[in-house]
């Protein structure tokens, strides 16, 4: 199989599979969207199977030890990484349960199986879920969820680990203000409920419930 990876490019379709008058290269980015066809799986029906290394074979899966060879691949990695938080499902948004004249001064964001739990939070304490929006986030995480965050003064991430690895990621890959993220955890080994996220988003915001001071003849 080593061998096969040194042949000479074959000759592919529209979009580089192999078969019909362009060339095929297993780690080439024939569309720039940094999704070559080592990315898919399954095997050509005739032209046979690979077995590669990605970062240490070049474009056209060829064995490499060059610098730009392996440079091309792990700057294609980030590539494709952001053309990834295009095509995924996008964050689900849910607004603040009673509209207000004022923007919604606390936001909450969870992904995965917190949801159920969360989705019981927000419906059983209308009242109290009244002032946030919520954010039900996918990964890899898209500029959406910048957005929500930048529209709220806080951001209480909700997650089911001691390490919040969630809001760690938010912090190193979305580059996000680590005041402005505060981690809500659960980790006692049973499954996340309702009434310890209305807790939680309680005690916060009732920490927080604070109007700036105007001095008198101060228009509001």
């Amino acid at each position: 199989m080593g061998r096969c990876a040194g042949l000479r490019p074959r000759q592919g379709d529209e979009r580089g599979r192999p078969g019909a008058g362009r060339e095929f290269a297993r780690y080439l980015d024939v569309d720039e969207t940094a999704f070559p066809f080592r990315t898919y799986p399954g095997t050509h029906p005739d032209k046979g199977a690979y077995f590669t290394r990605g970062t240490t074979r070049d474009a056209y899966a060829r064995y490499s030890e060059a610098g730009p060879d392996y440079v091309y691949n792990v700057q294609r990695l980030l590539k494709k990484f952001e053309t990834a938080k295009t095509l995924v499902p996008q964050p689900i948004e849910r607004k603040a349960a009673v509209p207000t004249t004022r923007p919604t001064r606390h936001g909450v964001l969870y992904f995965g199986s917190t949801s159920p739990a969360m989705n019981e939070a927000l419906t059983s304490s209308t009242r109290r879920a009244a002032g946030r929006c919520a954010a039900h986030t996918r990964v890899p995480v898209s500029a959406a969820v910048d957005a929500f965050i930048a529209a709220h003064g806080h951001g209480l991430v909700v997650e089911q680990n001691r390490d919040a690895q969630l809001r760690t990621l938010l912090i190193t890959e979305q580059e996000l203000d680590p005041a402005r993220l505060v981690p809500v955890l659960h980790y006692d080994g049973t499954p996340i409920t309702a009434r310890f996220i209305a807790g939680a988003i309680a005690t916060f915001v009732q920490a927080h419930n604070v109007e700036p001071i105007q001095k008198k003849g101060q228009a509001a």
